[in-house]
C-alpha cells in the first residue's frame, strides 16, 4: 500500500472493532468494540492482523495499543464460528494472532476483566501486557472438548513453564492480572483506573528510544527465542555490530556525552 492507501484503509469502518491514531503521541489504538464481551469473530481476525500490517506500514506510528472498550477486553472467540469455518480457514488462526509479534514496532496489550481465549492469545502475542487489578486471564478451550488453537498453549508454556501451563490449560483455570505478574505474563498490574496512564507512561517512554534499536531489539528477541545459546549470543553480535554504523547510535552518544536528550530519527 501507498501511503494514502494505508491512511485511507485505517479511517475504514471495521466491525467488531475501531481504530485510532494520535499523530501527536505517535500513537495507533486498535479497540475491540463489541460489547458487552468483545466477542472476537472469525473474520475479525483476519481484519486485525490487516490493519496491525498498516499500522507498521504507517510512517507516523510509534507505537500499537490493543485495547477494549467497556468492562472486559475479551470473553473470547465466537464459539458458533468455528463449526461454521472450514478447515483450511481454520488452520490460518495461529497465524492472523501472531499478527502483533510479527509487527516491527512495538505493541502493548491493555487488558482488563475478561481476557480469555482468543483476547489472551492477542494479548501474548503483544509484546507487553498491562493488566488492570480486574484482569482474569483463561484458556477455557478444554470446556469446549478443544485445545487452543492460535498460539495460546505454545506462547504461554515459554512464559510460564510446562507445570503452570498444564495448570491453565487442561485444568482451564483463570488467573488474576497479579498472579499474571508473578508469573511473568503480565509487564505491570495496576489499580483500574490506571490503565490509560500507564498505558500511555510505557508508549512515551518506548517512543523515547530509538526505532531503529527497538525494532532490531524485537526482531532479535523473537527470533532468539528458540535458537541454541550460542547461535543467540552470535546473532547478537551481529545486530550490535550493525547498529553501531547507524546514525542514531551516533546521535545517542554524541547527546550522551553533550549530557543533553537525544533525537533519533530511526536511521
Amino acid at each position: 500500500m501507498t501511503p494514502n492507501d494505508v491512511s485511507t484503509y485505517l479511517a475504514s469502518n471495521f466491525d467488531g472493532f475501531s481504530v485510532r491514531i494520535d499523530a501527536e503521541a505517535e500513537r495507533a489504538d486498535i479497540i475491540l468494540a463489541r460489547p458487552p464481551l468483545n466477542v472476537i469473530s472469525m473474520p475479525q481476525r483476519d481484519e486485525l492482523r490487516r490493519v496491525f500490517e498498516a499500522l507498521d506500514a504507517h510512517d507516523g506510528v510509534r507505537v500499537i495499543v490493543l485495547r477494549a472498550e467497556g468492562e472486559h477486553f475479551s470473553s473470547g472467540g465466537d464459539i458458533k464460528g468455528f463449526l461454521e469455518a472450514s478447515p483450511e480457514h481454520v488452520s490460518k488462526l495461529a497465524d492472523n494472532v501472531a499478527a502483533p509479534a510479527r509487527c516491527s514496532k512495538p505493541v502493548i496489550a491493555a487488558n482488563r476483566g475478561y481476557t480469555f481465549g482468543v483476547g489472551f492469545e492477542l494479548s501474548l502475542a503483544c509484546d507487553f501486557r498491562i493488566a488492570s487489578e480486574t484482569t482474569l486471564y483463561a484458556l477455557p478451550e478444554q470446556k469446549l472438548g478443544q485445545i487452543p488453537g492460535s498460539g495460546g498453549s505454545a506462547r504461554l508454556q515459554k512464559i510460564i513453564g510446562i507445570a503452570r501451563t498444564k495448570h491453565m490449560v487442561m485444568r482451564a483455570k483463570r488467573i488474576s492480572g497479579h498472579q499474571a505478574l508473578e508469573w511473568g505474563i503480565a509487564t505491570e498490574c495496576v489499580p483500574d483506573e490506571q490503565l490509560e496512564s500507564a498505558t500511555q507512561a510505557l508508549v512515551d517512554e518506548l517512543r523515547g528510544f530509538s526505532p531503529l534499536a527497538q525494532r532490531t531489539a524485537k526482531r532479535l528477541i523473537n527470533d532468539n527465542e528458540d535458537a541454541p545459546l550460542s547461535v543467540a549470543i552470535e546473532m547478537e553480535g551481529h545486530c550490535y555490530s550493525r547498529l553501531r554504523t547507524s546514525s542514531d547510535f551516533r546521535e545517542g552518544v554524541e547527546a550522551f556525552h553533550g549530557k543533553r536528550k537525544a533525537v533519533f530519527i530511526g536511521e
